[in-house]
């Protein structure tokens, strides 16, 4: 019998994770206020901030595990309405723990709940969000890690493919390959670092710690620490275009103000859960490549 899973969020992640689940012959059902930008999968509308809208979901849907991926997620926003944000994150993550019953529920987290001050951050690294959005995740994870069977998965920079005719870029992979292939100039900051991971690299792990005996709480980032600059530099090589079109900047100067300086996640779990499932997480190099190669 097909497990069906519940995914609230028909975002970037959403619809990777449900692809992912889709092909290993699970029922992925995405829910989200609007209807997905691509028909992955099974769609059903949901204000996931009304307690009585997850019930009747879940009790129409009947899923056997949740992934949660809702908003808003974009940090921007959050700075700007920082109470909002908490609020929207909070009540989600509330009303669907509490729809669930018990179901295994897999929260998607976030490298914005650390200051930035170290250059890594594991699993016993003490959380201390610089940023609205850091703290809005923060207490989503508060409230689902308190459920049973449930864990946190905090996931570091995702990147992946976008058309070029979306209404707005959601990764800074596809913004900077876009731009670059357009002959336009772009601006990274040379001192905001990260540890990319491509999107099906976090659907599978996704799918991986939605079986039993997964820790409750687990960091996923890339082998490769780079600073955007660096970042662009290599999407630029890719591209085989010239590096001088990356212009470096300071993160303070621009839409990276906000951002934690580090965003770099380690683990001390990650390689024992990618051995029992046989998986692997790429590094920059080969992710740019492979997404450039499958590029329309």
């Amino acid at each position: 019998m097909s497990t069906t899973t519940l995914i609230v969020g028909s975002g970037f992640v959403g619809r990777a994770v449900a692809a992912r689940l889709a092909a290993q012959g699970g029922t992925p059902v995405l829910a989200s206020r609007t209807p997905p930008a691509e028909d992955t999968a099974p769609w059903v509308r949901l204000d996931a901030t009304d307690a009585d809208a997850c019930a009747q979901v879940v009790e129409s849907v009947r899923p056997d595990r949740l992934v949660l991926v809702h908003g808003p997620s974009d940090v921007t926003w959050c700075e700007a309405d920082p109470e909002r944000a908490i609020a929207l994150h909070s009540a989600a993550a509330r009303h669907l723990t509490a729809a669930a019953r018990g179901r295994r529920t897999v929260l998607i987290s976030t490298d914005n709940v650390f200051d930035g001050s170290g250059p890594d951050n594991d699993e016993a690294t003490s959380t201390a969000p610089a940023n609205a959005y850091g703290r809005a995740k923060l207490a989503a994870e508060r409230i689902v890690g308190a459920a049973p069977d449930a864990t946190v998965l905090r996931v570091s920079l995702v990147y992946g493919w976008e058309p070029a005719d979306c209404a707005k870029w959601l990764n800074f992979f596809a913004a900077c390959a876009h731009r670059l292939r357009a002959g336009e100039q772009v601006e990274a900051p040379h001192d905001q670092w990260t540890t990319p991971v491509l999107v099906e690299d976090v659907a599978a792990v996704t799918a991986a710690v939605l079986e039993p005996g997964a820790p409750g709480l687990l960091h996923l980032g890339g082998p490769d620490r780079v600073s955007r600059a660096e970042w662009a530099a290599a999407i630029a090589d890719g591209l085989g275009v010239p590096r001088t079109r990356v212009a470096p900047v300071p993160r303070a100067a621009g839409r990276y103000a906000s951002r934690p300086a580090h965003t770099c996640l380690t683990s001390t779990l990650l390689d024992e859960v990618l051995r029992r499932h046989g998986l692997r997480v790429r590094g920059v190099a080969e992710g740019v490549r492979a997404l450039l190669e499958a590029a329309p």
